[in-house]
Formats: C-alpha cells, structure tokens, sequence
C-alpha cells in the first residue's frame, strides 16, 4: 500500500511526533504525583534519560509507545508498508538500547518498572500497579 501523504506532509507529521511529555507519561506522572510521590524528569545523571525517576526510592518508571519500543500488543505489533527496511532497524535498535539502559540500572541498584502506552487505558489498574511497584523495598 502507497503512503497516501506527500513527503512534506509525512515530514511534518513525524516532526509532531513527541518523545517527552506524551499523554501517558502525563498521565503515570499524576498518578506517581497524586500517591504523594517526588520525582524527576528525564534524569540526566542516569543513561539515557529516563523518563520519570525517583533518586530517594532508587526507583525508574519507564513510559514506553506500544509502536516505537515493540510492545507484544496489537499497536506494537504494526509493522509500517513505507520503507519497511528503515523502520524496521530503528526499532530494533530502540529495543536493544532499552534492554542496555535497564541492565545498567539494575547493576547501579535501582529498580524499574515499563508502563506501556496501552496500559494507561486502564487508568485504575495502572494506579494499583505504580503503587504496589513504589511501596516494595529496594
């Protein structure tokens, strides 16, 4: 199947594409933020900036797109018809470098938790599973 936009209407539609700040990392945020948690944004101290991370818990929430990071789930399963070759390699190299920063993280002694994009829909869900994951030990 042909993209049914130009190049310059793809261009701007990728360029909108946001990789902070998205509606579920707002969302994990307020829920973090609601249960009386602290935390900082995209802590530069730490590999690849993780998104939301908690220095006096040693704890890293990870918010991931179900596309961008290969979830096992309908959105993460969706291979793109453009340039498959190019997409195809960029995820992938997405996913390897999310399975290094966790490793790291867990060698430093923090403990990490990934929130999927389609986990968010279950706002009451993804509540009990952030609290259960902020109230363990580390």
């Amino acid at each position: 199947m042909a993209d049914n936009l130009t190049p310059e209407q793809r261009k701007l539609n990728m360029e909108r594409i946001k990789s902070r700040h998205t509606k579920p990392e707002i969302l994990v945020r307020s829920l973090i933020h609601e249960a009386g948690y602290r935390f900082r944004l995209h802590y530069l101290r730490l590999p690849g900036r993780p998104d939301i991370v908690l220095p006096r818990h040693r704890k890293i929430v990870l918010v991931h797109g179900c596309f961008w990071h290969q979830h096992s789930c309908k959105r993460g399963r969706v291979s793109p018809k453009t340039n498959p070759k190019y997409w195809e390699a960029k995820i992938t190299r997405n996913v390897t470098r999310d399975r290094a920063n966790v490793k790291a993280y867990k060698k430093a002694g923090w403990k990490v938790l990934t929130v999927w994009e389609c986990e968010t829909r279950d706002a009451a869900g993804l509540r009990r599973r952030l609290l259960r994951f902020l109230r363990t030990e580390p």
